[in-house]
């Protein structure tokens, strides 16, 4: 049974590319995995991850220990302003293809419309809504390794020429299964 953690990173901009991460956490058990990201972010002197408030050194540290997690990612670029359109519906039934599903848990407070487009393109895939649930990052700390797989996605397709992103780029794209722009 698979968890699905989904995130979105630079939606608030309106150009450039947004881009989603679904991280399928291959752990049976969520609770070690949720315990592993806890160590990994005691260990590094952080109370928890975020791509956007952390600086290069500590998204450096956090990415070369969460490679060694087993997760894979599966990712999608699109093109902003971002709203829950055609692209984005396209992207999910794409990318969510699995039909053993524990959960699948989104970051953040989402509107009612997002929710009820999200919950069609799930059900017309046979997988059952009551698997969908919001949460933050506090919550649910796996839910840190899709904010940096999407954050370092982002960040590289505005910046190609940064060679620190380049460089967490490489640590994290074994473990992205597929792409879609």
């Amino acid at each position: 049974m698979s968890y699905i953690f989904i995130d979105e990173s630079g939606v608030h901009k309106e150009t450039g590319k947004s881009s989603i991460a679904l991280a399928y956490v291959a752990f049976e058990n969520l609770d070690e995995t949720q315990k592993r990201i806890l160590k990994i972010e005691k260990e590094i002197g952080i109370h928890h991850f975020h791509w956007s408030h952390s600086s290069w050194v500590v998204r450096n540290k956090f990415i070369k220990n969460i490679i060694k997690c087993n997760f894979f990612a599966k990712i999608a670029l699109i093109s902003n302003p971002f709203k829950f359109n055609e692209a984005y519906e396209y992207a999910l039934k794409h990318l969510v293809v699995e039909k053993k599903i524990s959960a699948i848990i989104i970051d953040g407070k989402k509107k009612k419309t997002y929710e009820r487009r999200l919950k069609k393109v799930l059900r017309d895939k046979g997988i059952s809504v009551k698997k969908l649930k919001t949460g933050n990052d506090e919550s649910y700390p796996a839910l840190r390794i899709a904010d940096a797989i999407a954050g370092i996605v982002r960040y590289r397709n505005e910046n190609p020429e940064k060679k620190e992103v380049q460089h967490l780029y490489n640590l994290i794209k074994s473990k992205i299964l597929i792409t879609l722009e």
